[in-house]
């Protein structure tokens, strides 16, 4: 049975966010992906057609077809990567992983992000700092059934944020916002006081259907956010 432009895609696609086919690399002309899939050649233009129009891969007459170095969100709204936010404000932006395993996904994520049981995810505790301030906190919680390249990533050079934005798309996002007292832990990490106030970001992110992840932010006392629609 021939490959149809679904099939072609989605294969495509699998390649791209498991780290197959790299950011910036080069793919394989129609002609020989036509003779991969078995299938005709207008079946493979179509399904990267559709591809470069969700902004993952990017065509250039003459010069081939290459996945996109940071993939176009087609999105009501952009996730920041919090590097260039911290040196938009003109302050020097640090990094630092805290925590990082690799464990069951809890029950509350798994209702959260919608995932079966058995699934492992990728737990990150990081901090962000400007003028080495504390700026952010995060806590982070990667589904390794959908970026098992995450296990191998060296997240004490990168963080989480960043490299998510630079791998994979989105497509579904839910966003909630909230006001709360930080507890001693913290309250530490923000170099505040236990029971002052707090301003915190929850984020899920799917990509077709598949949990990416599951984030918390956290912002020391005094903190303004700004988002783009």
């Amino acid at each position: 049975m021939k490959a149809t432009y679904k099939d072609v895609k989605s294969d495509i696609l699998s390649k791209i966010t498991r780290g197959e086919w790299a950011p910036g690399s080069l793919v394989p002309n129609e002609v020989d992906l036509a003779t991969t899939y078995r299938c005709a050649r207008a079946t493979v233009n179509r399904a990267m057609r559709e591809l470069a129009d969700e902004g993952l891969i990017e065509r250039r007459r003459k010069a081939g077809t290459r996945v996109r170095m940071t993939p176009i969100r087609q999105a009501r709204f952009d996730i920041p990567v919090v590097r260039a936010e911290i040196e938009e404000k003109g302050a020097a932006y640090r990094y630092s992983l805290v925590n990082l395993a690799v464990e069951p996904a809890p029950d509350w994520l798994r209702a959260r992000l919608r995932l079966g049981e058995g699934g492992e995810v990728l737990h990150l505790v990081c901090m962000h700092y400007a003028d080495g301030d504390p700026y952010q906190h995060e806590d982070r919680w990667i589904n390794l059934a959908a970026l098992p390249q995450a296990r191998t990533v060296d997240f004490a050079e990168i963080g989480p944020n960043e490299w998510l934005v630079a791998t994979v798309p989105f497509s579904d996002v839910e966003i909630s916002f909230s006001a709360g007292l930080a507890d001693r832990r913290l309250a530490g990490h923000l170099a505040c006081a236990a029971g002052d106030p707090v301003f915190t970001v929850e984020r899920s992110t799917w990509w077709e259907g598949q949990a990416v992840t599951y984030v918390r932010l956290t912002f020391r006392p005094g903190h303004r956010m700004t988002t783009r629609y």
